[in-house]
């Protein structure tokens, strides 16, 4: 089966319209967290798992990507720079690990003839940082991530970004500033000129109008799998 990527800023309601999804469609379908919010985590790695209770216990709480308004300056020492250098590699070399073992999963559950509904995705959460980002000052463990997801790292089937007005998204759950969510929203809409198959969905619609559009949507890109691939309907044989 094909994967689908539910991308879009905090407050848009990936999580739960992507549960709602699992009953929602006439499909087998298997639910993957693939972002980069441990504590949402579906599936980890005992080293992601140690990263995880380290970050408890100092109180300390997973970010997304790299937030620009707060990035470090460069510093001025050649050790202190390789310090952060190394660090960020000890950093990138867990997550690049995390992000294939979550990918085997993937690829298990398409084995098993299963649409993978994928909560997030590494490539758009990191494509404007890691990826079309080219500034000079990019640390070298973030370029070499974003040349692993560019070139190497499967990207999502169907993209479907869920998308509202950033007030509305910081008036749900209160994170973040509006301007830095109207930044990510920008983010994840120019996401649609490098995947081959995305959609838009507005949701400042009710909960069960979001549900019913995105699983329209789902199920006329299965259509149109099934006709180009030549696959059963696993769904309609069982």
């Amino acid at each position: 089966m094909f994967t689908v990527a539910l991308i879009g800023p905090d407050g848009s309601g990936k999580s739960t319209i992507g549960r709602r999804l699992e009953n929602a469609l006439a499909l087998p379908v298997k639910y993957m967290y693939m972002g980069v919010n441990l504590e949402a985590s579906n599936r980890m790695l005992p080293t992601t798992r140690l990263i995880l209770a380290i970050n408890r216990a100092r109180g300390k709480h997973d970010a997304g990507p790299p937030d620009p308004s707060r990035q470090e300056p460069r510093p001025r020492s050649a050790w202190k720079r390789m310090a952060r250098d190394a660090k960020s590699l000890l950093r990138i070399s867990n997550l690049i690990a995390e992000e294939w073992y979550r990918q085997l999963f993937v690829w298990i559950h398409q084995r098993r003839g299963n649409v993978v509904l994928c909560d997030r995705h590494f490539y758009p959460e990191y494509y404007a940082t890691d990826i079309a980002d080219r500034g000079a000052d990019r640390p070298i463990a973030r370029r070499l991530h974003g040349f692993m997801l560019d070139r190497f790292f499967p990207r999502p089937d169907l993209v479907i970004c869920f998308d509202a007005p950033a007030d509305v998204l910081f008036a749900r759950k209160r994170e973040g500033t509006p301007e830095l969510l109207e930044d990510r929203r920008r983010q994840y809409l120019a996401i649609e000129d490098v995947v081959e198959n995305f959609a838009r969905v507005d949701v400042t619609q009710t909960v069960d109008e979001v549900t019913s559009e995105v699983a329209g949507v789902i199920r006329d890109f299965h259509e149109r799998w099934k006709a180009q691939s030549g696959s059963p309907d696993r769904a309609a044989a069982t």
